[in-house]
């Protein structure tokens, strides 16, 4: 999978420089403005989620259209989806102030001092996004494979300079991301976003019920995002009986999962409870054994989702 992340300070003109990068490359321009309306589109308008569930919502696009895609993706702070794609060529842009300030008065038709404040407050907004969104304050430079200085250089020179960049890493000769690779990349991603209650639109969960424990609402979330119909605690199973022929004791499994005929009983990691949870699954099993259920920790949840090729539907979706 090629992939390339081009950034840089307010008006050195890096928009342009990605714009001719992928044009000489063929491969697919992926602005900021796109970001926003896919995120829109596939989640939710970009302004009401979490600042810190924005490079999850943003890998789990570009992953997507990784599978069909070679990207050059344009936007700050995009340099850091380098943890969930390794590899990625990273470049930005500067240039001192006095060059941003001519480039500004050119591109908006602009005087210097309006031109210089449209800077300043690009700045500051750049500053208070980088720290919301991704917790820096600064910008470091071992965060980027490539600066260029457009000081002498125009754009067409520096889209030049990463095209010659990405021949020599390697890029091009890569093939797109796999359907696997993506499964597994829209999970971790999904099951981080779900920890935030972000949910595509067209969810298929039911009304929800007060959840007995954080992991059984992360896990529902989690199940909405793969669009899998679950149910809460929809049925309770006698497991014994008194002398009377009275029920004593019964089994009510967390979830059922009724495209795939599946009870899915959630537990901690604390022995006591898991004892308790593996005797009654173990007596459901002996009185209903038409019954199929798994007992699953937080940390299987990903064994789960594979087990029952759940990890497909991430792909299409």
């Amino acid at each position: 999978m090629g992939l390339i992340t081009i950034s840089g300070q307010p008006g050195c003109r890096f928009e342009e420089v990605a714009r001719i990068t992928a044009q000489r490359l063929g491969w697919e321009l992926v602005t900021a403005s796109r970001i926003a309306a896919l995120v829109e589109k596939e989640f939710a308008p970009l302004a009401t989620v979490p600042d810190k569930a924005y490079l999850d919502l943003v890998a789990s696009i570009v992953g997507r259209l990784a599978t069909s895609h070679h990207l050059v993706l344009c936007g700050d702070g995009l340099e850091l989806l380098s943890k969930q794609f390794p590899g990625m060529l990273r470049v930005h842009i500067v240039a001192p102030d006095s060059v941003r300030v001519g480039n500004v008065m050119l591109d908006e038709r602009l005087d210097r001092p309006a031109a210089r404040l449209s800077i300043r407050d690009r700045e500051e907004r750049q500053r208070v996004e980088r720290k919301q969104r991704f917790a820096l304050s600064g910008l470091p430079a071992h965060l980027f494979d490539l600066i260029l200085n457009s000081e002498q250089l125009d754009t067409e020179h520096l889209a030049d300079l990463v095209v010659k960049a990405t021949h020599s890493s390697g890029l091009i000769e890569r093939g797109f991301l796999s359907a696997a690779a993506e499964a597994q990349l829209q999970f971790r991603c999904r099951l981080r976003l779900s920890k935030h209650g972000i949910v595509p639109p067209d969810k298929v969960a039911l009304p929800r019920k007060s959840f007995a424990h954080p992991s059984e609402e992360i896990f529902a979330n989690l199940l909405d995002f793969y669009r899998i119909a679950w149910e809460y605690e929809p049925r309770s199973f006698p497991i014994q009986w008194d002398r009377e022929g009275k029920v004593s004791e019964a089994f009510t499994p967390d979830f059922y999962l009724p495209e795939f005929d599946l009870y899915v009983e959630l537990t901690t990691m604390k022995q006591s409870l898991v004892t308790k949870k593996n005797r009654k699954v173990k007596l459901l099993k002996e009185l209903y054994p038409h019954v199929n259920i798994q007992v699953f920790y937080q940390k299987d949840f990903e064994n789960l989702i594979f087990k029952y090729g759940l990890a497909e539907r991430a792909v299409k979706v």
